[in-house]
């Protein structure tokens, strides 16, 4: 069965050209001009990817709202920004809202393709590892999913996190980056090993968003939250309070 894209896009003949590729490289695809009709569809159905623009027709922000209401009927659903807006605050606020990429429409198509290929990959590994713990011997431990550092605990099994036991608000992308950091406290991570971690191909400052958008959920809780250090052209580390 092939694999389902929703195509958000207002201008039809961007749409189409869009739509005409995908579905040359063997995807199904459906597609929408606005807002409410994608919504409506998805409230029935959901497709296996969701790529979206940010501006739809009069809605300037369209695709922003979009995500969000997608994100609550979907919270694993791959959702992809493709949108010619390039500024650093809509792709902060493109992945704050949930998005698991940005990719603005200069770039090339066989780029687009590595990026919906990673994402479709991490969906399958997460499948994958979800079956076996449903079929693992009785021996195994639920709780061997379960993570904890100072007032964080991370449940992989969920895919869930929480801070002073308040629920963080992070896509998968987001859980993902998150357990690498904190996996080993103190230790160095960069844009590329969290990329590994995620399971996607991205541009570095789409790390860096992402990152932005991870503070700001812990700082949603704790207005003082200070945990994850910026390693100036290195990377990131989770700072454990307790052994520092």
């Amino acid at each position: 069965m092939a694999i389902k894209i929703a195509l958000v896009e207002d201008d039809e003949i961007i749409r189409d050209n869009y739509a005409e590729i995908l579905a040359d490289e063997g995807f199904e695809v459906v597609v929408f001009g606005t807002r409410q009709h994608a919504i409506n569809y998805f409230q029935q159905q959901l497709p296996d990817i969701a790529i979206l623009d940010v501006g739809l027709q009069e809605e300037r922000d369209g695709g922003f709202k979009l995500c969000s209401d997608l994100r609550r009927l979907a919270p694993k659903l791959p959702i992809i920004f493709l949108t010619s807006r390039d500024e650093e605050i809509d792709r902060i606020s493109g992945l704050r809202l949930g998005a698991d990429d940005y990719i603005t429409k200069d770039a090339s198509i066989k780029f687009l393709m590595v990026r919906i290929e990673a994402l479709l990959h991490r969906i399958e590994v997460i499948t994958q590892g979800e079956q076996m713990v449903k079929t693992a011997a009785p021996t195994v431990k639920k709780d061997t999913m379960l993570f904890e550092l100072g007032s964080l605990k991370v449940d992989r099994n969920q895919l869930k996190a929480t801070w002073k036991n308040l629920p963080l608000e992070l896509s998968l992308t987001q859980f993902w980056i998150l357990y690498e950091l904190v996996a080993n406290p103190g230790e160095v991570k960069t844009s590329d090993k969290l990329m590994q971690a995620a399971k996607i191909c991205v541009e570095p400052n789409t790390i860096t968003a992402h990152i932005k958008t991870i503070r700001a959920r812990f700082r949603d809780i704790d207005s003082d939250f200070d945990c994850i250090k910026t390693e100036r052209s290195a990377g990131y580390r989770w700072l454990d309070k307790h052994t520092e």
